[in-house]
């Protein structure tokens, strides 16, 4: 069985039982109606035609969605996006669609459904413009009834991303989410209305708002029994299904979780009645080398990198998320921050949300929590991020007005924040803005907690971004105040755009922070506990070990002038790696730090003692001359080894998985590694690879953790950073075996099969 959750909260001191549930799985479609051979919901992300900037479709090409057009382009210094948008180019496109609908659709209720179109989209069917939706974040609707007729129909989308500066990250440009073909009796379950409660946790009441074919309504309604229920958490993920049928026969599959959640000032936040503190990773909706495009398997295991970093909660920055995203937190247990905006009404960009916000605002909110209220991964709505009109008195009544919005239509009353900022003196004046929200964010604010709890006893903080090199402190805070719930550290995962963030450079190269000037060829953030190809940096290690416990942990700090004069940034850490192989450097004194919950920590090289460490903050520091060999470290019975790497022999490919669903949607992720005759990967290999995939999937990106490398992501040949690179490949739609070979020059080409089933 699946997994899914229930809630409920104490909101100043009122008690309420929630239960969360969830739109029917992506794939397979949902139920179809009774007597009707039609699925409910078909995908239709094959068969569209693509033109970009210009709407001549005979120019146009096959694509499959989801699809973003900007990353299958070259970076380039002058791109109006700029430094947020990742140097790749934006613009307008346009697709086209035959939709061939048989006699069976007569008299039926045709809908198309868009998870998101980055943006300013128009949808027109036969000609007729049907719908679209300006802001690119939100999911929409379009009613193609009135338009369809039997036999061909054609589907057309504008998109434009041509205004910019329009984000402060990389957006993506064109449908780079699913589209969906759902088909109903006239008399339909309105999806966005399904609501569910459990009065005393062991009684589930579904509800949904019914339409009828005149376009009257009716409540409908379903009490089921639950005798022992199995409650949701991060720990245990569990999810109930149960099906709706309206009259007429149509049928909504709802999966759900039992959960409660409480939270106050003085006992913090009560999942199911125990303590939980929050270690929070915040993300940016980006799939690394596979741009925008929100692939089911990326969004998946976009979560499931975070979960095996450590990581109980995300927050979703600054935009609602794709829906498979959401799914992959409800099933591997990550409780999530759903977050609206960047900003209001005045701008940080040009063409930013403050273009929209007066006319869209509530429909932008409704999109969100009615897309997403059902989740049991929810726990809190974010309504905005760092406002610059924040010292403006209006504020506090935009505030007001989403939050009330908000609560109007989340029945569970998930608690709102919005994620507060000054970059000056002046904090204290917030307090009216504070006031409007359930829990206030903090952003790298949260040493004002102490003054602030005084100031105000019941106010509920969380810190919605900090600086990873403040993990030690933020975790501290965060332990010894029951006021304050948690941290999400800036960021759980390298994104694209923001380019140079998180950085660290040499003396010599352009100096500053990514706000402060153009940083070519840096096109992306480096500010993430796990890198762009899905490796774990050492401050992820430490970050975990902190809040989960563990064994042991080793990395060396890379030496000052080893390759120059190092210069760190705000959100940057010293280059640190998990490698005792820097030839050159012998006999030269070199740093290395040990991660520990032990008292202490030995050091041995080649088996010698180097010496003895207490640990502070779990981290034990240890200076000695490099010398090549085996590094190791020993505590509490626990040790880990670090060993010098010899020349580059071979190239080793490990897939997270070699089953792939022939459905032309299925990825995999193979990561490639330059390794020595021991099977150790070499740190320093920067070999050029040439990747090719043939059979029944195609190779879909090749990149590597280097945020600087100017070759583009769909190039076959990419060269190894720090020993490494990632490809991704795609089901073409056929059973069937695949190949992936990887080749480079004086090592013996590797290659993994895949199944497509």
């Amino acid at each position: 069985m699946k997994t899914k959750a229930n809630h409920h909260f104490t909101v100043r001191g009122t008690l309420l039982i929630l239960l969360l549930a969830l739109m029917p799985a992506l794939m397979p479609a949902g139920m179809t109606a009774k007597n009707n051979p039609i699925p409910r919901k078909q995908l239709l992300d094959d068969q569209w035609q693509f033109v970009l900037n210009d709407s001549d479709f005979t120019k146009s090409h096959a694509v499959t969605l989801p699809h973003d057009w900007s990353i299958q382009q070259r970076f380039d210094a002058n791109t109006p996006a700029g430094n947020e948008g990742a140097y790749l180019p934006t613009g307008k496109g346009w697709y086209r669609r035959t939709l061939t609908l048989h006699k069976g659709y007569e008299g039926k209720k045709i809908r198309l459904y868009f998870e998101g179109v980055y943006m300013h989209s128009k949808v027109f069917v036969n000609g007729h413009e049907a719908g679209g939706w300006p802001y690119g974040y939100s999911a929409f609707w379009v009613d193609a009834t009135p338009y369809l007729t039997t036999g061909d129909n054609e589907i057309v989308v504008s998109v434009d991303n041509s205004q910019q500066k329009n984000c402060r990250w990389y957006t993506g440009s064109g449908i780079y989410r699913h589209v969906w073909l759902v088909t109903t009796p006239k008399t339909y379950i309105d999806d966005w209305s399904v609501q569910v409660n459990t009065p005393d946790s062991h009684h589930v009441e579904l509800s949904a708002t019914v339409i009828h074919d005149d376009g009257s309504t009716s409540p409908l309604t379903r009490t089921i029994q639950v005798e022992q229920p199995r409650l949701w958490s991060p720990d245990d993920p569990y999810l109930y299904e149960t099906v709706l049928e309206a009259p007429g026969g149509d049928c909504l599959t709802v999966s759900y979780g039992i959960r409660t959640l409480e939270y106050d000032a003085d006992n913090g936040l009560r999942l199911n009645g125990k303590p939980l503190k929050l270690n929070g990773a915040c993300l940016h909706h980006d799939n690394g080398i596979l741009g925008a495009a929100a692939y089911d398997d990326a969004e998946y295991r976009k979560a499931r990198l975070m979960k095996e970093a450590g990581f109980n909660a995300v927050r979703t920055s600054h935009n609602p998320p794709s829906e498979a995203f959401l799914r992959a937190c409800d099933e591997v247990g990550l409780l999530v921050i759903d977050e609206a905006f960047d900003g209001w009404r005045e701008k940080k960009n040009d063409h930013d949300y403050h273009t929209l916000i007066d006319e869209w605002w509530q429909k932008d909110i409704d999109a969100m929590v009615l897309r997403d209220r059902l989740h049991p991964s929810v726990f809190c709505w974010s309504i905005g991020n760092e406002v610059i009109e924040r010292k403006k008195i209006e504020v506090v009544k935009t505030a007001r007005q989403m939050a009330r919005r908000i609560h109007a239509i989340d029945p569970q009353q998930r608690p709102v924040t919005s994620a507060l900022a000054a970059w000056d003196s002046d904090w204290d004046i917030y307090d009216p803005l504070a006031a409007e929200h359930d829990i206030v964010g903090y952003n790298y604010m949260i040493f004002k907690a102490e003054s602030d709890h005084e100031r105000v006893p019941q106010r509920v903080m969380m810190q919605t971004e900090s600086f990873p090199r403040d993990a030690w402190r933020n975790y501290r805070h965060t332990m010894d105040h029951p006021y304050i719930l948690g941290d999400f550290v800036w960021t759980g995962l390298d994104y694209l755009g923001e380019s140079g963030i998180g950085r660290w450079y040499y003396e010599g190269e352009v100096p500053g922070e990514s706000w402060e000037r153009p940083l070519y060829p840096w096109h992306a953030a480096y500010c993430g506990d796990v890198d762009l190809t899905g490796q774990r940096k050492p401050i992820s290690h430490y970050r975990s070990m902190l809040w989960n416990g563990g064994s042991l942990y080793m990395a060396v700090r890379e030496p000052d002038g080893y390759r120059g004069t190092v210069k760190t940034t705000m959100w940057g850490t010293w280059p640190t790696e998990e490698s005792w192989t820097w030839p050159g450097w012998e006999g030269k004194p070199i740093e290395v730090e040990v991660y520990s919950q032990q008292p202490s920590v030995r050091l041995y090289l080649n088996g010698q003692l180097a010496g003895e460490q207490p640990t502070q903050e779990m981290k034990a520091t240890f200076t000695l001359p490099y010398r090549p060999g085996t590094l190791r470290a020993e505590a509490g019975g626990q040790h880990t080894d670090i060993c010098t790497a010899g020349a580059p022999a071979a190239i080793r490919l490990t897939a997270d998985r070699t089953r792939l669903t022939a459905d032309g949607q299925s990825l995999a992720f193979i990561t490639i590694e330059i390794i020595d005759s021991e099977g150790r990967v070499v740190p320093g290999a920067d070999n050029l690879l040439t990747v090719s995939a043939t059979g029944s999937a195609s190779l879909l990106a090749v990149g590597n953790a280097d945020v600087k490398d100017e070759d583009p992501y769909y190039d076959p040949q990419h060269h190894a950073w720090h020993g490494r690179a990632l490809a991704v490949v795609r089901s073409i739609g056929k059973r069937g075996k695949s190949t992936l070979t990887v080749a480079a020059k004086g090592l013996p080409a590797a290659k993994i099969t895949l199944s497509c089933e």
